[in-house]
Protein backbone atom coordinates (compact mmCIF):
# COMPACT_ATOMS: atom_id res chain seq x y z
CA UNK A 1 0.00 0.00 0.00
CA UNK A 2 1.24 3.42 -0.94
CA UNK A 3 1.23 6.23 1.87
CA UNK A 4 -0.59 9.43 1.96
CA UNK A 5 0.32 12.16 0.45
CA UNK A 6 2.39 14.55 2.72
CA UNK A 7 1.82 15.74 5.00
CA UNK A 8 -1.02 12.68 5.90
CA UNK A 9 1.61 9.92 5.58
CA UNK A 10 3.80 11.65 8.78
CA UNK A 11 0.46 11.87 10.75
CA UNK A 12 -0.61 8.58 10.47
CA UNK A 13 2.83 7.01 11.29
CA UNK A 14 2.96 8.99 14.35
CA UNK A 15 6.31 11.34 13.23
CA UNK A 16 6.68 14.58 13.37
CA UNK A 17 5.52 16.47 10.20
CA UNK A 18 5.57 20.13 8.44
CA UNK A 19 2.94 21.48 8.25
CA UNK A 20 2.68 24.76 5.50
CA UNK A 21 -0.60 26.42 7.16
CA UNK A 22 -0.47 29.26 9.78
CA UNK A 23 -2.37 31.04 12.12
CA UNK A 24 -6.12 31.46 11.56
CA UNK A 25 -6.19 28.72 8.69
CA UNK A 26 -3.91 25.98 10.18
CA UNK A 27 -6.41 26.83 13.28
CA UNK A 28 -9.42 26.46 10.69
CA UNK A 29 -8.24 23.50 9.03
CA UNK A 30 -10.20 20.28 10.65
CA UNK A 31 -7.91 17.47 9.73
CA UNK A 32 -4.45 19.30 11.33
CA UNK A 33 -5.63 21.99 14.01
CA UNK A 34 -5.38 20.74 17.60
CA UNK A 35 -7.18 23.79 19.43
CA UNK A 36 -6.19 24.06 22.78
CA UNK A 37 -3.56 21.29 21.92
CA UNK A 38 -0.95 23.74 20.30
CA UNK A 39 2.21 23.56 22.60
CA UNK A 40 3.65 26.74 23.26
CA UNK A 41 7.28 26.00 20.46
CA UNK A 42 4.12 25.13 18.32
CA UNK A 43 2.14 28.49 19.13
CA UNK A 44 5.33 30.75 18.46
CA UNK A 45 6.45 28.83 15.24
CA UNK A 46 2.83 28.75 13.64
CA UNK A 47 1.83 32.85 14.75
CA UNK A 48 -0.58 31.18 16.63
CA UNK A 49 0.41 33.15 19.80
CA UNK A 50 -2.64 35.71 21.45
CA UNK A 51 -5.27 33.06 19.14
CA UNK A 52 -5.48 30.54 22.22
CA UNK A 53 -6.38 30.83 25.37
CA UNK A 54 -2.94 30.23 27.96
CA UNK A 55 -3.40 26.88 28.85
CA UNK A 56 -2.30 24.04 27.12
CA UNK A 57 -4.30 21.19 27.08
CA UNK A 58 -3.75 17.38 26.25
CA UNK A 59 -6.26 15.15 24.02
CA UNK A 60 -7.38 13.35 26.98
CA UNK A 61 -8.09 16.75 28.75
CA UNK A 62 -9.86 17.89 25.45
CA UNK A 63 -11.80 14.62 25.09
CA UNK A 64 -13.15 15.15 28.48
CA UNK A 65 -14.57 18.28 27.85
CA UNK A 66 -16.19 17.40 24.48
CA UNK A 67 -17.81 14.36 26.85
CA UNK A 68 -18.89 17.35 29.88
CA UNK A 69 -20.40 19.29 26.17
CA UNK A 70 -22.13 15.94 24.70
CA UNK A 71 -23.51 14.51 28.01
CA UNK A 72 -24.79 17.67 28.99
CA UNK A 73 -27.20 17.70 25.74
CA UNK A 74 -31.02 16.53 25.99
CA UNK A 75 -31.65 14.34 23.18
CA UNK A 76 -30.01 12.24 21.08
CA UNK A 77 -30.38 14.60 17.80
CA UNK A 78 -28.93 17.13 19.45
CA UNK A 79 -25.18 15.12 20.35
CA UNK A 80 -25.52 14.13 16.90
CA UNK A 81 -25.49 17.88 16.17
CA UNK A 82 -22.71 18.29 18.95
CA UNK A 83 -20.64 15.82 17.35
CA UNK A 84 -21.17 16.93 13.74
CA UNK A 85 -19.94 20.07 15.19
CA UNK A 86 -16.28 18.83 16.61
CA UNK A 87 -16.11 16.72 13.37
CA UNK A 88 -15.88 20.04 11.59
CA UNK A 89 -14.09 21.82 14.06
CA UNK A 90 -11.41 19.22 15.13
CA UNK A 91 -11.41 15.80 13.13
CA UNK A 92 -8.43 14.19 15.26
CA UNK A 93 -10.08 15.06 18.52
CA UNK A 94 -13.83 13.88 17.42
CA UNK A 95 -11.86 10.94 16.31
CA UNK A 96 -10.12 10.02 19.57
CA UNK A 97 -13.48 10.46 21.42
CA UNK A 98 -15.51 8.00 19.41
CA UNK A 99 -12.52 5.69 18.97
CA UNK A 100 -12.40 5.75 23.08
CA UNK A 101 -16.24 6.14 23.63
CA UNK A 102 -17.79 3.63 21.04
CA UNK A 103 -20.30 1.88 22.86
CA UNK A 104 -21.72 5.27 24.07
CA UNK A 105 -21.61 7.39 21.06
CA UNK A 106 -21.87 4.52 18.15
CA UNK A 107 -25.85 5.05 18.38
CA UNK A 108 -25.37 8.66 18.17
CA UNK A 109 -23.23 8.40 14.78
CA UNK A 110 -24.99 5.76 13.12
CA UNK A 111 -28.35 3.74 13.95
CA UNK A 112 -30.86 4.65 15.67
CA UNK A 113 -29.68 8.16 15.43
CA UNK A 114 -28.37 8.76 12.08
CA UNK A 115 -32.02 8.11 10.84
CA UNK A 116 -33.78 11.10 12.40
CA UNK A 117 -30.60 13.01 11.10
CA UNK A 118 -31.35 11.71 7.74
CA UNK A 119 -34.97 12.58 8.30
CA UNK A 120 -34.20 16.43 9.22
CA UNK A 121 -31.16 16.60 7.38
CA UNK A 122 -32.06 20.19 5.99
CA UNK A 123 -32.27 21.27 8.60
CA UNK A 124 -29.80 20.12 11.52
CA UNK A 125 -26.74 20.47 8.92
CA UNK A 126 -24.22 22.98 9.73
CA UNK A 127 -21.61 22.59 7.29
CA UNK A 128 -21.93 20.38 4.50
CA UNK A 129 -18.84 18.03 4.01
CA UNK A 130 -18.37 15.31 0.61
CA UNK A 131 -19.24 15.67 -3.06
CA UNK A 132 -23.23 15.85 -4.50
CA UNK A 133 -23.81 15.32 -7.59
CA UNK A 134 -27.12 15.68 -9.53
CA UNK A 135 -28.14 14.59 -13.05
CA UNK A 136 -26.92 17.79 -14.07
CA UNK A 137 -23.61 16.93 -13.20
CA UNK A 138 -23.31 13.80 -15.48
CA UNK A 139 -20.82 15.36 -17.75
CA UNK A 140 -18.55 17.15 -14.99
CA UNK A 141 -18.27 14.35 -12.15
CA UNK A 142 -13.97 14.43 -12.74
CA UNK A 143 -13.76 17.62 -12.27
CA UNK A 144 -16.36 17.97 -9.16
CA UNK A 145 -13.85 15.38 -7.44
CA UNK A 146 -11.31 17.22 -8.44
CA UNK A 147 -12.33 20.75 -6.45
CA UNK A 148 -12.40 18.28 -3.36
CA UNK A 149 -10.51 18.85 -0.60
CA UNK A 150 -7.94 15.75 -0.81
CA UNK A 151 -5.52 14.37 -3.99
CA UNK A 152 -5.71 10.66 -3.31
CA UNK A 153 -9.29 9.50 -2.36
CA UNK A 154 -8.82 5.47 -1.50
CA UNK A 155 -12.41 4.87 -0.31
CA UNK A 156 -16.05 6.27 -1.26
CA UNK A 157 -19.03 5.64 0.75
CA UNK A 158 -21.74 6.92 -2.34
CA UNK A 159 -25.91 6.66 -1.81
CA UNK A 160 -28.63 7.41 -3.96
CA UNK A 161 -30.64 7.84 -1.12
CA UNK A 162 -33.79 5.86 -1.76
CA UNK A 163 -33.32 3.43 0.73
CA UNK A 164 -32.17 4.83 3.99
CA UNK A 165 -32.07 2.29 6.56
CA UNK A 166 -36.00 1.16 7.29
CA UNK A 167 -36.97 4.77 6.14
CA UNK A 168 -37.00 4.65 2.74
CA UNK A 169 -36.56 7.26 0.24
CA UNK A 170 -34.79 10.42 2.03
CA UNK A 171 -33.51 12.63 -0.73
CA UNK A 172 -30.81 14.93 0.14
CA UNK A 173 -30.76 13.66 3.82
CA UNK A 174 -29.43 10.29 2.90
CA UNK A 175 -26.05 11.89 2.77
CA UNK A 176 -25.72 11.44 6.90
CA UNK A 177 -25.37 7.60 5.74
CA UNK A 178 -21.57 7.92 4.06
CA UNK A 179 -20.98 10.43 6.24
CA UNK A 180 -21.64 7.79 9.28
CA UNK A 181 -19.90 5.37 7.54
CA UNK A 182 -16.53 6.92 7.01
CA UNK A 183 -16.14 8.16 10.60
CA UNK A 184 -16.87 4.49 11.54
CA UNK A 185 -14.18 3.51 8.99
CA UNK A 186 -11.70 5.87 10.52
CA UNK A 187 -12.61 5.16 14.33
CA UNK A 188 -12.65 1.63 14.00
CA UNK A 189 -10.23 0.47 11.32
CA UNK A 190 -8.21 3.70 11.41
CA UNK A 191 -8.14 4.53 7.69
CA UNK A 192 -7.35 8.22 7.51
CA UNK A 193 -10.54 10.53 6.71
CA UNK A 194 -8.08 12.36 4.37
CA UNK A 195 -8.12 8.90 2.14
CA UNK A 196 -12.10 8.93 2.10
CA UNK A 197 -14.94 10.51 0.74
CA UNK A 198 -18.56 10.30 0.99
CA UNK A 199 -20.67 11.30 -2.29
CA UNK A 200 -24.70 11.80 -2.36
CA UNK A 201 -26.00 10.77 -6.26
CA UNK A 202 -28.65 13.66 -5.59
CA UNK A 203 -31.21 12.29 -8.22
CA UNK A 204 -34.28 13.58 -6.65
CA UNK A 205 -36.93 12.33 -4.65
CA UNK A 206 -40.44 10.97 -4.14
CA UNK A 207 -40.59 12.43 -0.33
CA UNK A 208 -43.73 14.34 -0.12
CA UNK A 209 -42.86 15.81 2.96
CA UNK A 210 -38.91 16.83 1.57
CA UNK A 211 -40.45 18.49 -2.03
CA UNK A 212 -42.99 20.17 0.41
CA UNK A 213 -40.31 21.52 2.61
CA UNK A 214 -39.31 25.13 1.04
CA UNK A 215 -35.85 24.78 3.64
CA UNK A 216 -35.30 21.16 1.37
CA UNK A 217 -31.68 21.70 0.63
CA UNK A 218 -32.10 18.37 -1.77
CA UNK A 219 -32.77 18.14 -5.87
CA UNK A 220 -36.13 19.23 -6.31
CA UNK A 221 -37.38 16.84 -8.83
CA UNK A 222 -38.82 13.61 -8.94
CA UNK A 223 -36.39 11.19 -8.45
CA UNK A 224 -34.65 9.75 -11.77
CA UNK A 225 -35.30 6.24 -13.45
CA UNK A 226 -34.27 4.08 -16.35
CA UNK A 227 -31.73 4.95 -18.97
CA UNK A 228 -30.90 8.64 -17.54
CA UNK A 229 -30.34 7.12 -13.86
CA UNK A 230 -28.10 4.07 -15.03
CA UNK A 231 -26.14 6.56 -17.28
CA UNK A 232 -25.07 8.84 -14.00
CA UNK A 233 -24.10 6.12 -12.31
CA UNK A 234 -21.92 5.02 -15.43
CA UNK A 235 -20.58 8.65 -15.30
CA UNK A 236 -19.99 8.20 -11.75
CA UNK A 237 -18.00 5.06 -11.79
CA UNK A 238 -16.06 6.10 -15.13
CA UNK A 239 -14.98 9.89 -12.64
CA UNK A 240 -14.16 8.03 -9.90
CA UNK A 241 -11.35 5.80 -12.07
CA UNK A 242 -10.37 8.69 -13.85
CA UNK A 243 -9.32 10.71 -10.71
CA UNK A 244 -8.92 8.17 -8.52
CA UNK A 245 -8.09 4.67 -10.24
CA UNK A 246 -8.86 1.81 -8.09
CA UNK A 247 -10.57 3.28 -5.45
CA UNK A 248 -12.51 0.89 -3.64
CA UNK A 249 -16.39 2.03 -4.02
CA UNK A 250 -18.86 1.15 -0.96
CA UNK A 251 -22.78 1.19 -2.36
CA UNK A 252 -24.91 2.06 0.49
CA UNK A 253 -28.52 1.98 1.02
CA UNK A 254 -29.78 1.31 -2.99
CA UNK A 255 -33.04 0.08 -3.56
CA UNK A 256 -32.81 -3.62 -3.90
CA UNK A 257 -33.79 -3.71 -7.89
CA UNK A 258 -30.77 -0.62 -8.00
CA UNK A 259 -28.75 -2.20 -5.91
CA UNK A 260 -28.32 -6.10 -6.84
CA UNK A 261 -27.93 -4.26 -10.45
CA UNK A 262 -25.04 -1.95 -10.16
CA UNK A 263 -23.28 -4.81 -7.88
CA UNK A 264 -23.63 -7.26 -10.23
CA UNK A 265 -22.82 -4.37 -13.01
CA UNK A 266 -19.76 -3.54 -11.34
CA UNK A 267 -17.62 -5.83 -8.87
CA UNK A 268 -15.52 -7.46 -11.79
CA UNK A 269 -15.13 -3.97 -13.12
CA UNK A 270 -14.08 -1.97 -10.04
CA UNK A 271 -12.90 -2.78 -6.31
CA UNK A 272 -16.64 -2.49 -5.05
CA UNK A 273 -18.83 -4.00 -2.63
CA UNK A 274 -22.70 -3.43 -0.99
CA UNK A 275 -22.93 -3.05 2.39
CA UNK A 276 -26.36 -3.86 2.79
CA UNK A 277 -26.32 -6.76 0.90
CA UNK A 278 -22.27 -8.45 1.21
CA UNK A 279 -21.37 -6.52 4.65
CA UNK A 280 -25.60 -7.56 6.21
CA UNK A 281 -24.32 -11.22 5.00
CA UNK A 282 -21.34 -11.36 6.61
CA UNK A 283 -22.80 -10.58 9.69
CA UNK A 284 -26.15 -12.95 9.37
CA UNK A 285 -23.60 -15.58 8.75
CA UNK A 286 -21.65 -14.81 12.02
CA UNK A 287 -24.58 -14.73 14.26
CA UNK A 288 -25.34 -18.34 12.87
CA UNK A 289 -21.86 -19.31 13.11
CA UNK A 290 -21.56 -18.12 16.48
CA UNK A 291 -25.34 -19.64 17.75
CA UNK A 292 -24.13 -23.25 16.37
CA UNK A 293 -20.83 -22.92 18.59
CA UNK A 294 -22.85 -21.98 21.43
CA UNK A 295 -25.32 -25.13 21.21
CA UNK A 296 -22.28 -27.55 20.46
CA UNK A 297 -23.94 -28.10 16.53
CA UNK A 298 -22.73 -27.73 13.05
CA UNK A 299 -23.92 -26.15 9.92
CA UNK A 300 -25.62 -29.30 8.66
CA UNK A 301 -27.78 -28.39 11.28
CA UNK A 302 -29.22 -25.61 10.62
CA UNK A 303 -32.14 -24.75 8.84
CA UNK A 304 -32.57 -21.10 8.35
CA UNK A 305 -35.80 -18.78 7.02
CA UNK A 306 -35.30 -15.19 5.69
CA UNK A 307 -38.19 -13.19 6.17
CA UNK A 308 -37.59 -10.20 3.91
CA UNK A 309 -36.40 -11.31 0.31
CA UNK A 310 -34.69 -7.57 -0.67
CA UNK A 311 -30.89 -6.75 -0.97
CA UNK A 312 -30.11 -7.94 2.83
CA UNK A 313 -32.00 -11.19 2.32
CA UNK A 314 -31.09 -12.56 -0.40
CA UNK A 315 -27.10 -11.42 0.27
CA UNK A 316 -27.78 -13.20 3.79
CA UNK A 317 -28.78 -16.49 1.61
CA UNK A 318 -26.28 -16.28 -0.90
CA UNK A 319 -23.33 -16.44 2.01
CA UNK A 320 -25.46 -18.57 3.84
CA UNK A 321 -24.92 -21.02 1.00
CA UNK A 322 -21.38 -20.10 -0.13
CA UNK A 323 -20.49 -21.14 4.10
CA UNK A 324 -22.65 -24.31 3.68
CA UNK A 325 -21.08 -25.76 0.52
CA UNK A 326 -17.53 -24.58 1.96
CA UNK A 327 -18.71 -26.51 4.73
CA UNK A 328 -19.10 -29.85 2.26
CA UNK A 329 -23.26 -29.82 2.47
CA UNK A 330 -23.90 -31.12 -1.18
CA UNK A 331 -26.86 -28.98 -3.26
CA UNK A 332 -29.81 -30.33 -2.13
CA UNK A 333 -29.08 -30.36 1.87
CA UNK A 334 -28.01 -26.40 1.15
CA UNK A 335 -31.19 -25.99 -1.14
CA UNK A 336 -33.58 -27.17 1.82
CA UNK A 337 -31.66 -25.85 4.70
CA UNK A 338 -32.98 -22.31 3.19
CA UNK A 339 -36.25 -20.49 2.62
CA UNK A 340 -36.96 -16.96 1.93
CA UNK A 341 -40.25 -15.27 2.65
CA UNK A 342 -41.11 -11.64 0.63
CA UNK A 343 -44.35 -9.92 1.56
CA UNK A 344 -46.13 -12.51 -0.99
CA UNK A 345 -45.14 -15.47 0.82
CA UNK A 346 -42.77 -17.73 0.52
CA UNK A 347 -40.33 -18.16 -2.72
CA UNK A 348 -40.76 -21.38 -4.43
CA UNK A 349 -40.82 -22.42 -8.11
CA UNK A 350 -44.59 -22.38 -8.63
CA UNK A 351 -44.61 -18.52 -8.56
CA UNK A 352 -44.06 -16.38 -11.87
CA UNK A 353 -43.51 -13.09 -10.15
CA UNK A 354 -39.82 -14.01 -8.96
CA UNK A 355 -36.84 -11.47 -10.43
CA UNK A 356 -33.89 -13.96 -11.12
CA UNK A 357 -32.29 -12.97 -7.41
CA UNK A 358 -35.42 -14.20 -5.66
CA UNK A 359 -35.49 -17.68 -7.92
CA UNK A 360 -32.27 -18.88 -6.89
CA UNK A 361 -33.57 -19.74 -3.58
CA UNK A 362 -36.76 -21.00 -4.80
CA UNK A 363 -37.91 -24.15 -2.84
CA UNK A 364 -40.64 -27.10 -4.03
CA UNK A 365 -43.93 -26.04 -3.29
CA UNK A 366 -45.59 -29.21 -2.92
CA UNK A 367 -47.51 -29.06 -0.11
CA UNK A 368 -46.22 -25.49 1.49
CA UNK A 369 -48.43 -22.77 2.07
CA UNK A 370 -47.03 -19.09 1.07
CA UNK A 371 -47.59 -17.34 4.39
CA UNK A 372 -44.36 -16.56 7.14
CA UNK A 373 -46.40 -18.56 9.70
CA UNK A 374 -47.05 -21.60 7.69
CA UNK A 375 -43.60 -21.76 5.93
CA UNK A 376 -42.26 -21.45 10.09
CA UNK A 377 -44.84 -24.60 10.60
CA UNK A 378 -43.51 -26.83 7.88
CA UNK A 379 -40.06 -26.24 8.14
CA UNK A 380 -39.00 -26.37 11.84
CA UNK A 381 -36.22 -23.69 11.17
CA UNK A 382 -33.49 -23.02 13.83
CA UNK A 383 -33.01 -20.14 12.72
CA UNK A 384 -35.33 -16.67 12.24
CA UNK A 385 -33.64 -13.79 10.55
CA UNK A 386 -36.02 -10.76 9.68
CA UNK A 387 -34.60 -7.86 7.10
CA UNK A 388 -38.36 -6.90 6.51
CA UNK A 389 -38.04 -3.49 7.48
CA UNK A 390 -41.58 -4.25 9.34
CA UNK A 391 -42.54 -3.53 13.39
CA UNK A 392 -43.86 -6.36 14.44
CA UNK A 393 -43.25 -9.06 11.92
CA UNK A 394 -42.53 -11.72 14.43
CA UNK A 395 -45.17 -11.99 16.23
CA UNK A 396 -46.26 -13.99 19.34
CA UNK A 397 -48.04 -16.67 17.47
CA UNK A 398 -45.07 -16.96 14.91
CA UNK A 399 -42.59 -16.70 17.56
CA UNK A 400 -44.54 -19.29 19.63
CA UNK A 401 -44.48 -21.72 16.47
CA UNK A 402 -40.86 -21.83 15.76
CA UNK A 403 -40.04 -22.63 19.26
CA UNK A 404 -42.75 -25.24 19.22
CA UNK A 405 -41.54 -26.81 16.20
CA UNK A 406 -38.11 -27.54 17.59
CA UNK A 407 -36.78 -30.65 19.44
CA UNK A 408 -36.19 -29.95 23.16
CA UNK A 409 -32.04 -30.34 21.96
CA UNK A 410 -32.71 -27.58 19.23
CA UNK A 411 -32.35 -23.67 20.45
CA UNK A 412 -34.35 -21.13 18.66
CA UNK A 413 -32.00 -17.95 17.45
CA UNK A 414 -33.67 -15.36 16.26
CA UNK A 415 -32.24 -12.21 14.34
CA UNK A 416 -34.90 -9.29 14.24
CA UNK A 417 -32.27 -7.44 12.08
CA UNK A 418 -34.23 -4.32 10.48
CA UNK A 419 -33.20 -0.39 11.88
CA UNK A 420 -33.75 1.86 13.35
CA UNK A 421 -35.60 0.59 16.52
CA UNK A 422 -39.31 1.49 14.90
CA UNK A 423 -38.86 -0.99 12.55
CA UNK A 424 -37.19 -3.76 14.40
CA UNK A 425 -39.08 -7.39 13.79
CA UNK A 426 -39.77 -7.61 17.47
CA UNK A 427 -37.85 -6.61 21.00
CA UNK A 428 -35.62 -8.71 22.43
CA UNK A 429 -38.06 -9.38 25.32
CA UNK A 430 -40.88 -10.50 23.25
CA UNK A 431 -38.22 -12.96 21.46
CA UNK A 432 -37.02 -14.03 25.05
CA UNK A 433 -40.95 -14.28 26.60
CA UNK A 434 -42.06 -16.11 23.71
CA UNK A 435 -40.02 -19.51 23.46
CA UNK A 436 -39.75 -19.17 27.45
CA UNK A 437 -35.87 -18.06 27.48
CA UNK A 438 -35.35 -20.56 25.34
CA UNK A 439 -33.86 -18.35 22.46
CA UNK A 440 -30.67 -16.60 21.46
CA UNK A 441 -31.45 -13.35 20.21
CA UNK A 442 -29.17 -10.99 18.28
CA UNK A 443 -30.91 -7.32 16.88
CA UNK A 444 -30.18 -4.49 14.36
CA UNK A 445 -30.39 -1.99 16.30
CA UNK A 446 -29.27 -1.39 20.19
CA UNK A 447 -31.09 -2.88 23.39
CA UNK A 448 -30.90 -2.94 26.73
CA UNK A 449 -30.13 -6.09 28.51
CA UNK A 450 -33.38 -8.29 29.15
CA UNK A 451 -33.70 -10.12 32.34
CA UNK A 452 -34.23 -13.98 31.38
CA UNK A 453 -34.80 -16.46 34.06
CA UNK A 454 -32.73 -14.87 36.52
CA UNK A 455 -29.68 -13.91 34.47
CA UNK A 456 -29.31 -10.52 32.45
CA UNK A 457 -28.83 -11.03 28.77
CA UNK A 458 -26.78 -8.98 26.83
CA UNK A 459 -28.15 -9.00 23.61
CA UNK A 460 -25.41 -8.77 20.75
CA UNK A 461 -25.78 -5.87 18.26
CA UNK A 462 -25.85 -7.85 14.77
CA UNK A 463 -24.46 -4.55 13.22
CA UNK A 464 -22.27 -4.34 10.02
CA UNK A 465 -19.91 -1.98 11.74
CA UNK A 466 -18.32 -5.32 12.75
CA UNK A 467 -17.48 -6.32 8.70
CA UNK A 468 -17.19 -3.06 6.78
CA UNK A 469 -14.29 -1.14 8.57
CA UNK A 470 -12.07 -4.17 8.09
CA UNK A 471 -12.86 -5.43 4.25
CA UNK A 472 -12.05 -1.95 3.77
CA UNK A 473 -8.66 -1.72 5.05
CA UNK A 474 -8.07 -5.07 4.25
CA UNK A 475 -8.76 -4.62 0.26
CA UNK A 476 -6.97 -0.99 0.31
CA UNK A 477 -3.50 -2.68 2.11
CA UNK A 478 -3.97 -5.22 -0.43
CA UNK A 479 -4.89 -3.18 -3.41
CA UNK A 480 -7.32 -5.48 -4.31
CA UNK A 481 -8.85 -5.08 -7.66
CA UNK A 482 -12.10 -7.47 -6.66
CA UNK A 483 -14.00 -7.63 -3.59
CA UNK A 484 -15.00 -11.35 -3.71
CA UNK A 485 -17.83 -13.02 -1.49
CA UNK A 486 -15.16 -15.33 -0.17
CA UNK A 487 -13.37 -12.29 1.46
CA UNK A 488 -17.15 -11.53 3.58
CA UNK A 489 -17.30 -15.12 4.16
CA UNK A 490 -13.60 -14.81 6.13
CA UNK A 491 -15.00 -12.03 7.47
CA UNK A 492 -18.12 -13.73 9.07
CA UNK A 493 -15.86 -16.56 10.03
CA UNK A 494 -13.23 -14.13 12.23
CA UNK A 495 -16.31 -12.27 13.16
CA UNK A 496 -17.88 -15.65 14.86
CA UNK A 497 -14.41 -16.48 16.36
CA UNK A 498 -13.77 -13.79 18.18
CA UNK A 499 -16.94 -14.05 20.36
CA UNK A 500 -15.77 -15.22 23.96
CA UNK A 501 -16.97 -18.56 25.53
CA UNK A 502 -18.15 -16.57 28.22
CA UNK A 503 -20.33 -14.34 26.00
CA UNK A 504 -21.85 -16.99 24.26
CA UNK A 505 -22.56 -18.83 27.73
CA UNK A 506 -24.12 -15.98 28.84
CA UNK A 507 -26.31 -15.86 25.28
CA UNK A 508 -24.73 -12.95 23.39
CA UNK A 509 -23.83 -13.60 19.81
CA UNK A 510 -21.61 -10.52 18.98
CA UNK A 511 -18.39 -9.46 21.01
CA UNK A 512 -18.40 -6.18 22.68
CA UNK A 513 -18.47 -2.87 21.08
CA UNK A 514 -15.27 -1.85 22.54
CA UNK A 515 -13.69 -4.15 20.92
CA UNK A 516 -14.38 -3.14 17.31
CA UNK A 517 -10.66 -1.87 16.59
CA UNK A 518 -9.48 -5.52 16.88
CA UNK A 519 -11.88 -7.11 15.20
CA UNK A 520 -10.93 -5.34 12.21
CA UNK A 521 -7.93 -5.73 12.45
CA UNK A 522 -8.68 -9.37 12.58
CA UNK A 523 -11.01 -8.94 9.80
CA UNK A 524 -8.87 -7.33 7.91
CA UNK A 525 -5.95 -9.23 8.35
CA UNK A 526 -7.86 -12.48 6.62
CA UNK A 527 -9.04 -10.17 3.69
CA UNK A 528 -5.69 -9.26 2.66
CA UNK A 529 -3.89 -12.26 3.60
CA UNK A 530 -1.24 -13.98 5.18
CA UNK A 531 2.00 -12.12 5.82
CA UNK A 532 -0.32 -8.75 5.75
CA UNK A 533 -0.33 -7.91 9.35
CA UNK A 534 2.46 -5.39 9.26
CA UNK A 535 0.90 -3.66 6.56
CA UNK A 536 -2.33 -3.81 8.14
CA UNK A 537 -0.75 -2.10 11.66
CA UNK A 538 0.69 0.60 10.05
CA UNK A 539 -2.20 1.49 7.56
CA UNK A 540 -4.29 1.80 11.19
CA UNK A 541 -4.24 5.85 11.96
CA UNK A 542 -4.27 6.22 15.48
CA UNK A 543 -5.98 9.47 16.52
CA UNK A 544 -3.20 11.40 18.28
CA UNK A 545 -1.42 14.64 18.03
CA UNK A 546 2.03 14.36 16.70
CA UNK A 547 4.80 17.26 17.06
CA UNK A 548 4.37 19.64 14.03
CA UNK A 549 7.28 21.47 12.09
CA UNK A 550 7.24 24.61 9.66
CA UNK A 551 6.88 23.38 6.16
CA UNK A 552 10.12 24.13 3.87
CA UNK A 553 9.74 26.21 0.84
CA UNK A 554 10.30 22.75 -1.35
CA UNK A 555 7.43 21.06 0.71
CA UNK A 556 4.54 23.23 0.00
CA UNK A 557 1.57 21.30 -1.82
CA UNK A 558 -1.63 23.40 -2.74
CA UNK A 559 -4.82 21.12 -1.30
CA UNK A 560 -5.19 18.05 1.05
CA UNK A 561 -4.97 19.64 4.32
CA UNK A 562 -9.09 20.39 4.42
Amino acid sequence: MRPPVAPFADIVAGRPTRIGLSGPALLGSRLLTKDTAFTRTERDAFALAGLLPDAVLTIEQQVELELEHLRAKRSPIEQYIGMAALQDRNATLFYRLLEDNLEEFLPIVYTPTVGLACEEYSHVIRRTRGTWITPADRDRIPTLFRQGPFDDVRLIVVTDNERILGLGDQGAGGMAIPIGKLALYTAVSGIHPSLTLPVSLDVGTNNARHLADPLYLGYRAPRLRGAEYDELVEAFVAGVQEVWPGCLIQWEDFKQQNAMAILDRYRQRVPSFNDDIQGTSAVVVAAVLAALRATGRTLADARVVLAGAGAAGIGAARLLRLAMREAGLDDDHVRNAIALVDSRGLIHSGRTDLDPAKAEFAVSPAGVSVSLLETVRARRPTFLVGTTGVAGTFDEPLVRAMADGLDPTETPTILPLSNPTSSCEATPAQCFAWTGGRALVATGSPFEPVAVDGRRVQVGQANNVYVFPGVGLGAIVSEARTITDDMFLRAAHTLAAAVSTESLRNGTLFPPINELRAIARAVAIAVAGPGSEPLIDAAMWSPQYVPYLPERATDRRRRGTD
